[in-house]
C-alpha cells in the first residue's frame, strides 16, 4: 500500500491506498502549529495508518504528504503562514524520522491529481482543479500528470488581478481574485460567528439579506470568471472545483452555471468554447487531497 497525507491548517486526512488507488484505510487527525508540531503530527498519521494495515511503516510502498505554501524539488516548503512554517526541510525530515525517503508537493497540486484519479478520468482528459478555500488557486492535469509551470506557477490564477482598486491582498498585489472569490474573502465581506460562514451567506442571500445577496453575487462572478480563465488559457476539457466552500455544492455550481450561460447568451465566442458544461464540484466526502498526495508519491519515485 501507499500512504497519502493532506496537511491542512486545522487538520490532517491520510489514507493508505492500494495500486489500484482503492482507499483501504483512512484517518483524520488534528494539525499541530509550527515545525515541530507539523512534523509530529505526519509522523503520528503514517504510524497510526501501519497500525491499522497490519504493517510496519517500511512496508508501504511509498509515502506522499500535500502541503500549502511553496514547495521545492527537494521537499522544502516556505510560507506555509496557516501551519506556522517559514522555511522547513519537511521531505528530508520525515524521511529522517520514518526511514522511508517522503515525497512532498504543493496541497492543491496532489488534490488535483486525487480528483483526476478519483473521478475515473480518461488518460487523454485534461483536468483543472479549482480550489476554493481560504485562498483560491488551481491545479492542472493534463494527460494524466501534473504541470506545474516553469517555476512550480502554473495554476496560481488567485493571485491574478481583477481590479485595480480592489483590497490589498497579502501578495503585495491589489485585487487579486482572491480578494473577491474565497473563504476569506466572504469572512472579510459578510463578517459571521456562524462555524459554516459560506452556507450561512447562501442561506441569508436566500432568504433576501441584501449585503448577502452582493456578497454572494461577487463570490459566484468571480469563480464564474476563474473558470472562464482556465478554460481559455488552458483550454481543459474540465474544471472541477473543490476545496472548503465546494461544500456548499449543488447551490454553488448552479449559481456558477447560471453565470457562465448568461456569458455565452452575450457572447457567441463563449457559446462555442462551451463553458457552462465543464464545470463540476467535487461530491461531499471525497478524499482527493490525501489520495492525490498518495499518487505523489508514485509520480515522483
Amino acid at each position: 500500500m501507499r500512504v497519502g497525507i493532506d496537511i491542512g491548517g486545522t487538520k490532517t486526512d491520510a489514507v493508505a491506498i492500494r495500486d489500484d488507488g482503492t482507499v483501504e484505510h483512512q484517518l483524520r487527525l488534528p494539525t499541530g502549529f509550527g515545525h515541530d508540531a507539523v512534523l509530529d503530527t505526519a509522523v503520528a498519521a503514517v504510524t497510526e495508518l501501519a497500525i491499522a494495515a497490519g504493517t510496519e511503516i517500511a512496508g508501504f510502498q511509498s509515502i506522499g504528504i500535500g502541503v500549502p505554501g511553496a514547495v521545492d524539488a527537494a521537499g522544502r516548503v516556505v510560507h506555509a503562514v496557516n501551519l506556522g512554517i517559514d522555511d522547513l526541510p519537511l521531505g528530508a525530515a520525515l524521511a529522517g524520522r520514518l526511514g522511508r525517503p517522503v515525497r512532498i508537493d504543493n496541497d492543491v497540486n496532489a488534490a488535483a491529481l486525487g480528483a483526476f484519479h478519483l473521478l475515473e478520468r480518461d488518460p487523454e482528459h485534461s483536468m483543472a482543479y479549482l480550489n476554493l478555500g481560504t485562498g483560491l488557486a488551481a491545479g492542472l492535469v493534463l494527460r494524466g500528470q501534473l504541470w506545474r509551470g516553469a517555476r512550480g506557477a502554473a495554476g496560481e490564477i488567485g493571485h491574478i488581478p481583477v481590479d485595480p482598486a480592489g483590497p490589498e491582498c497579502p501578495c503585495g498585489q491589489r485585487g487579486c481574485l482572491e480578494m473577491v472569490a474565497s473563504g476569506s474573502a466572504i469572512a472579510r465581506q459578510w463578517p459571521t460567528d456562524d462555524p459554516k460562514p459560506a452556507r450561512a451567506l447562501f442561506a441569508a442571500a436566500a432568504a433576501g439579506d441584501p449585503l448577502a445577496v452582493e456578497v454572494r453575487s461577487r463570490l459566484v462572478e468571480n469563480v464564474a470568471a476563474a473558470v472562464r480563465l482556465l478554460v481559455l488559457t488552458v483550454d481543459v476539457d474540465s474544471v472541477v472545483i473543490g476545496g472548503g466552500l465546494s461544500s456548499l455544492g449543488q447551490d454553488l455550481l448552479d449559481d456558477v452555471v447560471a453565470v457562465l450561460r448568461s456569458w455565452e447568451s452575450a457572447s457567441a465566442f463563449l457559446a462555442s468554447v462551451d463553458l457552462s458544461s465543464r464545470v463540476a464540484v467535487v461530491p461531499a466526502g471525497f478524499p482527493a487531497a490525501a489520495v492525490g498526495a498518495a499518487l505523489v508519491g508514485v509520480q515522483q519515485q
